[in-house]
This record gives structure tokens, C-alpha cells and sequence, in this order.
């Protein structure tokens, strides 16, 4: 007999790894909150404001993606999932941070 291709997991499972993962991405939110309020006392173009704003939405827009592919998966699957997402969200960060450090950002 074939068993299904996930099992199911626990509700609590599934809760733990998306709080834990939850902690993170709020972890680049808040980095992203206080480049944008240091960036903001030296000086932004309307384009930089909105490059870095988008900083501090990114984030919260993968997770949000990456919990609708996983859902209904199992809490492994899942955690990979949002373990891609993060990394993505990682990419996306050294970028803005290179881009915003840059002298053609001014």
C-alpha cells in the first residue's frame, strides 16, 4: 500500500515553525526600520525613500507568499519554505544595503 506524499502534521508543529520563522522576518523588518531611519537623517531622494520603504514591506510580502505555498504542506516542508523565503529576503537586503550605500544612491 502507498502512503499519501506528506503526512499530516500537528497544528501546534506547524504553529511553532511559522512563529519561529515569523521572529526572523520580523527580525529584517526591524533592520530595515532603523536603515530607513538612519538613511532618512542624512538625506533621501524621493526614489531612495521608496526603495527603502519597499525594504521594510519586502519582508513581511515573502512571508506572507511563502506561508501560502507551504500551508498545505507538511511542518518540514513548510520550514523549508520559509527558510527559502528568508533567504531571498537576505539577497534582497545586501542588495538594498549596497544600493543604498552607494554613492549613486544620493
Amino acid at each position: 500500500m502507498s502512503q499519501s506524499a506528506s503526512a499530516a502534521s500537528p497544528r501546534w508543529l506547524t504553529g511553532v515553525v511559522l512563529g519561529l520563522a515569523g521572529l526572523f522576518y520580523a527580525y529584517a523588518i526591524w533592520n530595515a526600520v532603523a536603515h530607513l531611519i538612519t538613511m532618512g537623517q542624512v538625506g533621501l531622494s524621493g526614489a531612495g525613500w521608496a526603495t527603502l520603504i519597499f525594504g521594510v514591506v519586502f519582508p513581511a510580502i515573502v512571508f506572507v507568499f511563502a506561508y501560502l505555498i507551504g500551508r498545505r504542506r507538511s511542518a518540514g516542508e513548510l520550514a523549508l519554505v520559509l527558510l527559502t523565503g528568508l533567504g531571498v529576503v537576505a539577497v534582497f537586503w545586501l542588495s538594498l544595503l549596497a544600493y543604498s550605500l552607494s554613492p549613486a544612491a544620493s
